[in-house]
């Protein structure tokens, strides 16, 4: 998640009037600083719900519908799960961040809509089961998510057999998984690793805009970082996975 943040952040300043976002070098790896004031914005903000393990098994009553649920881990700042929110009224979606300096830029994405189907919660995707019960999300978002390109990390990658073990706790039963990435090794990790689950991968591709007329591109929507990488020529990978029948 955050390695694809770090350029585009980097020259931004966060509007709240913070100061402009920093970082330090750690290990050789640029990292966010945290924003002075950015995690107080967001406990203050309509549009978090900060004490979600309180809403586990209720979020269908937090919307006041019963309409399907689709959440995005490592949302980044909210212009893919905002572009949904609003095309698709009768969706709820519940955009995930563990980053307070990147999640308070989808907040004033989302101030500025006039929609009454999108929430925030800032968190750890490690801490995911405190925060939805069984049968209560029908899709899951994982885009650009970070590759941790150590083996002894690989475990914390969002597409390892642990983070499926804690999608399957929670998803529908014919709940779906949507996966986009530039990063090749990272996909392809994903394609092997996906087979040791109860889920499989439908659909596939190694370069999604090669082919606008695929089922896969269809509803398409680019996030910052894909309008970036498709601008430069990368190809984008993505993958669609659902239970085993």
């Amino acid at each position: 998640m955050i390695h694809h943040k770090i350029d585009e952040l980097s020259n931004c300043a966060v509007k709240f009037n913070f100061k402009k976002i920093s970082f330090i070098k750690d290990g050789g790896f640029m990292r966010l600083r945290n924003v002075k004031g950015s995690r107080e914005a967001i406990a203050d903000s309509e549009f978090t719900r900060n004490d979600f393990e309180n809403y586990k098994g209720k979020w269908h009553e937090v919307f006041g519908n019963d309409n399907p649920i689709h959440i995005e881990i490592g949302m980044g700042k909210g212009k893919f799960i905002t572009t949904l929110a609003t095309l698709n009224p009768n969706i709820n979606y519940i955009g995930i961040e563990k980053y307070s300096s990147v999640l308070i830029r989808a907040i004033e994405k989302r101030k500025e809509l006039e929609i009454d189907n999108l929430l925030f919660i800032r968190m750890d995707a490690v801490d995911i089961l405190d925060a939805f019960a069984k049968d209560e999300v029908d899709k899951i978002y994982l885009n650009f998510s970070d590759p941790w390109p150590k083996d002894r990390h690989a475990k914390r990658r969002l597409t390892s057999r642990q983070f499926f073990d804690r999608y399957d706790a929670f998803l529908v039963q014919d709940g779906v998984v949507e996966f986009k990435t530039d990063n090749r090794d990272l996909f392809d990790f994903s394609l092997e690793e996906i087979k040791k689950t109860k889920f499989e991968v439908i659909d596939y591709t190694f370069d999604l805009h090669g082919n606008p007329k695929a089922a896969i591109y269809q509803g398409n929507v680019m996030t910052e970082y894909e309008e970036k990488f498709t601008q430069k020529g990368n190809p984008i990978c993505k993958l669609v996975a659902k239970r085993k029948q």
